[in-house]
Formats: structure tokens, sequence, C-alpha cells
């Protein structure tokens, strides 16, 4: 085996377990973190399995939807917290709340309380 490929080897080995530890943390399946990306389940499954490294354009949306730096995936750098919202659309819109009104993000609170409220009513229903 050339010399020149144990770095690479040791990159693939060090993303597939990353990439399964990130998604992990979150909360997330395969399937979903696959359906946020919009690939197959399948394709990110090779992922973590490091039969196959996503190009780095993937590997930076990857970044972008598990809420973490390139470095932290890559795994040079140590995850600085655990993503709050696992939806990138949301935690993108999120960042953009502070650019409300005062008016607007009090209409907002109450639009999230009263689906966080209709959906917890939905739970305690079902398990009736």
């Amino acid at each position: 085996m050339c010399s020149a490929t144990l770095p690479a080897l040791f990159f693939m080995a060090n993303f597939a377990q990353r990439l399964k530890d990130l998604r992990n943390q979150r909360k997330l399946t395969q399937t979903r973190l696959s359906e946020l990306m919009g690939i197959s389940p399948r394709v990110y499954s090779r992922w973590e399995t490091g039969d196959v490294v996503p190009h780095f354009d993937t590997i930076v949306r990857l970044a972008d939807t598990l809420g973490v730096s390139l470095d932290e995936l890559a795994g040079r750098k140590d995850v600085s917290g655990q993503a709050l919202i696992r939806n990138p659309e949301l935690n993108r819109l999120c960042g953009k709340v502070d650019q409300l009104s005062d008016e607007d993000q009090k209409a907002l609170l109450v639009v999230l309380d009263s689906l966080v409220k209709r959906s917890r009513v939905s739970q305690v229903m079902a398990e009736i």
C-alpha cells in the first residue's frame, strides 16, 4: 500500500465516525439527515460506513445542516455545542429574528407558542 493513501484512509475512517457521532448527538436518524440533505438514505449510509467520502461541496452542506464548522466535522476541533434547532432552514431563519421589530418578534412568539402547544395536545391525545 502506498504511504500517500494512509492519510486518506485515516481521514475516511475518522470522518465516517465523526459524522455518525454528530448525527447521534443531534438525535437524528440517517433517514432524517438524508432528507434534510436532499439525498437518498443509501448514499448517506455509505458515508457513515466509510465506503464513500462525499464531495467537498457536500461536506460543506453537511456541516451547515449539522450546525458545525468544517473543522468540527473533520475532527480538527472539538464541537462547540449541540445545535438546538436541527432543521437548517429554521436555524438560518432563527439567526435573522433579531432583525425583526419588537412587534413582529412578539407576533412570532405567539405563533410559535401556539404551534408547540398544538403539537403537545396532539401527542397527549395520541397516547390516550
